[in-house]
């Protein structure tokens, strides 16, 4: 499970980083978009969004290909990925699978990474003056 972890955190870094600098450089000619697809993207580009996706994108995948600060660069892809899902499933359900595989790969990734989440998932976390100062001088 390591190597898959780490042949996907590669993966994505490629993924990623390759998208990111198409956001702002526009090196894959853009297939034309109509009907909500074609209205939603209007709006991410001629609101400018699309910059901080595409600088979200390429700043994770750098990070993820550098191997560093990974779990960081994983939280910040969660988002995107997820709205890549939402937009394949709802507005151009023909490239579902392409939206899948980079939805496992995070998958794939983030497993390797999963103790450095587990503390988000505590329901009721105990924080005392003790405990604080117990973090602060393992550090």
């Amino acid at each position: 499970m390591k190597i898959a972890g780490l042949i996907s955190q590669i993966l994505l870094g490629l993924i990623f980083t390759f998208f990111g600098l198409n956001g702002f450089l526009h090196f894959l000619p853009t297939p034309p978009l109509t009907g909500v697809s074609g209205a939603f993207m209007g709006a991410l580009i001629s609101s400018h969004y699309v910059f901080l996706v595409a600088g979200t994108q390429l700043i994770a995948g750098v990070l993820l290909l550098a191997n560093q600060f990974v779990p960081l660069a994983l939280a910040l892809l969660a988002p995107v990925i997820a709205n890549i899902l939402v937009y394949h499933l709802t507005m151009d359900p023909g490239t579902i699978p392409l939206a899948l595989v980079v939805a496992i790969l995070w998958v794939l990734a983030i497993w390797r990474f999963r103790a450095h989440f587990a503390p988000l998932f505590v329901r009721k976390p105990v924080v005392s003056p003790a405990s604080v100062q117990r973090d602060i001088s393992a550090r």
